[in-house]
């Protein structure tokens, strides 16, 4: 028995268009997003024989209607994939893709896949994310969690009175820099954006690019903005992910499979981690996590050099950013924008991140390892260790 560890790899990764909910994809089914996600794929690694994938995991939040019904399998046959491919559904909230990454690399490396297709969908337009649960009533009335625990938005707040230093005009002036930074990158960003036909009131259209950001977005503007969570608050819509529609798919597979069928490899896996915290300030969760990850990994904050932090409040990065002693406008940090300027959409978020890190790994090959990491509701934090196969020396 062959039973060492293989190394992991990213080969791509692809997203639709983020939209903005009860806009632009609102009458388009969840499952058809991220079945537009894995034809792709399939299409920009004409070498990967279809047949070759082990499995699909796919994410999403609300598991219900056209999110429901083991959406990894579904999505799967009608993407095209043999029958013979399995496919299944997990949840982690906003780490849900992020999970579906972990789970299968976890496979991978211990020799039982060799190659699997790992992503997340999320409509907000169709399904708010709580629709049709129901919390143990355990939960508040034996005190497990506080109430404001299950708004997100509340929790944010709570980290602002955690972190005092986190003042609301700190957090503005991220705001308006995370846009600023995704406006100078658009045309990097769209090289990974499949095109989506998308149907409204109007007819039908074909969705190219992002929905969701503002450019033009000022500390003036962002300064007279309600604070809808509390009276007097300091998290307003400009400092917070906006409710998206979208989807997200990456290929992985081990170093060997990649080389044998000529798939290209954008990062290696080094290790991964995820974390519990306080419910009631679920955004600190990357914190633990990111330090439980270097610590496994041995390495340490100082030895990453591109950091890809889902944004789903600036007080959350801010944070992150505190804890470990880098500035609010450090050039590592973000550096084609994030989910403030683009967009949330939940479950799919996590291999929008990684994504992301690795076409600036290709821009930076100075730089040896990024982190993807983020914050989970209900308390969670997720963060995985990448290395740059274009790494030259000197970071």
């Amino acid at each position: 028995m062959n039973d060492t560890i293989r190394d992991v790899v990213f080969v791509d990764g692809v997203r639709t268009p983020f939209g903005k909910a009860g806009k632009l994809f609102e009458e388009t089914r969840a499952d058809d997003l991220i079945i537009r996600c894995i034809r792709t794929l399939l299409r920009r690694n004409p070498g990967l024989p279809p047949e070759r994938v082990d499995e699909v995991a796919l994410a999403a939040t609300t598991q219900i209607g056209d999110q429901g019904l083991t959406l990894g399998r579904t999505a799967a046959l009608l993407a095209g994939l043999p029958r013979t491919v399995p496919g299944y559904s997990i949840d982690r909230m906003c780490a849900g893709a992020m999970t579906a990454v972990t789970n299968v690399s976890a496979a991978i490396a211990s020799r039982q896949y060799d190659i699997a297709i790992a992503g997340g969908v999320e409509s907000m337009s169709n399904h708010p994310m709580g629709e049709g649960v129901d919390p143990n009533p355990r939960i508040i009335a034996e005190k497990l969690v506080d109430p404001e625990a299950l708004n997100m938005g509340n929790t944010a707040e709570n980290l602002h009175d955690l972190f005092p230093s986190i003042t609301k005009e700190r957090a503005d002036a991220y705001a308006v820099g995370t846009q600023q930074r995704y406006a100078a990158a658009v045309e990097r960003l769209t090289e990974d954006i499949t095109t989506m036909a998308a149907r409204s009131d109007e007819g039908w259209t074909v969705a190219t690019a992002d929905e969701l950001p503002r450019p033009g977005t000022t500390l003036e503007g962002l300064a007279n903005l309600r604070t809808p969570f509390r009276p007097h608050g300091r998290v307003t819509a400009g400092t917070a992910a906006p409710l998206t529609d979208g989807a997200t798919a990456c290929l992985l597979a081990d170093a060997e499979t990649a080389a044998e069928l000529g798939l290209p490899v954008a990062m290696r896996m080094v290790g991964f981690a995820f974390s519990g915290v306080d419910p009631e300030t679920m955004g600190v969760g990357p914190i633990p996590a990111t330090e439980k990850a270097l610590a496994r990994a041995g390495l340490t904050i100082d030895d990453i050099g591109l950091f890809e932090i889902n944004e789903a409040f600036a007080v959350q990065v801010l944070a992150f950013l505190d804890h470990f002693k880098i500035a609010d406008d450090d050039p590592r940090v973000n550096p084609w924008g994030g989910a403030i300027a683009m967009g949330h959409p939940l479950a799919s978020s996590g291999v929008r991140l990684m994504t992301q890190l690795a076409r600036e790994f290709a821009e930076h090959p100075e730089v040896r390892y990024g982190v993807t990491t983020m914050c989970v509701g209900l308390g969670q934090g997720g963060t995985v260790i990448w290395e740059n196969p274009n790494f030259k020396g000197a970071k």
